[in-house]
């Protein structure tokens, strides 16, 4: 435990902070079961076990990211406030995760990074517009 010395009015306060415990990737992978079930959502490492039959979507959803990182299944769900306090208050909280090998960027219209796969806007409207364009010249020419 660290102390952290505050002095405040000439008082002197000594302030507590509690260490949190790491959690390294291969270990959280081990706890991946009903009887033991561990994720993390945004770094933070939660045993889930008490929480699987109170889960509205059932045990199965979580079960299928149980000992991975779950933070983008959590996001992609989109959960709501009321959701994410649950995750504080029905869960273990066991600590930081450290060790994770780094995610593949994901791009903000849900394809991929690369370009080559998914619905882009502009693979949209833009063979819309050439339609488009093209029948009023039809229509002009005609």
């Amino acid at each position: 435990r660290h102390k952290a010395s505050v002095h405040k009015k000439a008082k002197n306060v000594t302030i507590m902070v509690a260490e949190v415990a790491e959690v390294q990737y291969e270990d959280m992978l081990k706890h991946n079961t009903s009887a033991d079930c561990w994720m993390s959502i945004h770094g933070k490492v939660y045993d889930v076990t008490p929480f699987l039959d109170m889960h509205p979507g059932g045990a199965e959803v979580m079960l299928e990211v149980a000992g991975k990182d779950a933070t983008d299944s959590f996001e992609d769900i989109g959960h709501s406030n009321a959701a994410k306090k649950q995750v504080e208050d029905k869960c273990i909280f066991k600590g930081t995760l450290v060790g994770a090998p780094e995610k593949k960027s994901r791009s903000k219209s849900g394809g991929s990074s690369s370009g080559g796969e998914g619905v882009g806007i502009t693979k949209i409207i833009f063979p819309v517009v050439v339609m488009g364009v093209l029948a009023c010249l039809v229509q002009k020419f005609m």
